[in-house]
């Protein structure tokens, strides 16, 4: 009998809650506590105030952030928790891609930084290069970002 109560007070407890884990790419050297926000130059080349901030639920996807944003800093990746509403990148879902196999997100509230994934492998140099490639001619074709 005193086995069945433990059992009991054990199914009564439910679901456990556990936070999702999002990342954010850059090249920015920041610091646990920081925020990242809007208005600062996109990674990604624009040279244009960016209106949106991003996040992912993959790693990968926050790899190809680090590895495609502009400038000579080292590759980060942060760990981030948003502060206020997310949405699916338009870019990478529905239009494009269906549903959002990168699990990547944009917002316009901040992301604070609350720790940093220090030890990763990126992509090939040839497939980054590709990447890059491929981006730049899409921007010669004048397909430009729907986050703009």
């Amino acid at each position: 009998m005193d086995q069945i109560n433990k059992v009991q007070k054990i199914n009564r407890q439910g679901a456990t809650p556990f936070a999702q884990t999002y990342f954010h790419g850059t090249k920015a050297d920041l610091e646990v506590g920081d925020l990242i926000e809007v208005g600062f130059n996109s990674n990604y080349g624009q040279n244009k105030n960016a209106k949106y901030i991003f996040l992912t639920a993959t790693l990968d996807a926050a790899i190809w952030g680090a590895e495609l944003s502009i400038g000579d800093g080292q590759e980060r990746i942060y760990l981030v928790e948003p502060t206020g509403k997310i949405e699916d990148d338009p870019d990478l879902t529905d239009k494009k891609f269906p549903g959002n196999p990168s699990k990547s997100y944009r917002s316009t509230q901040p992301f604070r930084i609350v720790g940093e994934v220090t030890v990763w492998q990126g992509h090939p140099a040839e497939q980054v290069k590709a990447m890059k490639d491929n981006l730049e001619k899409l921007k010669e074709q004048g397909i430009n970002s729907l986050n703009e």
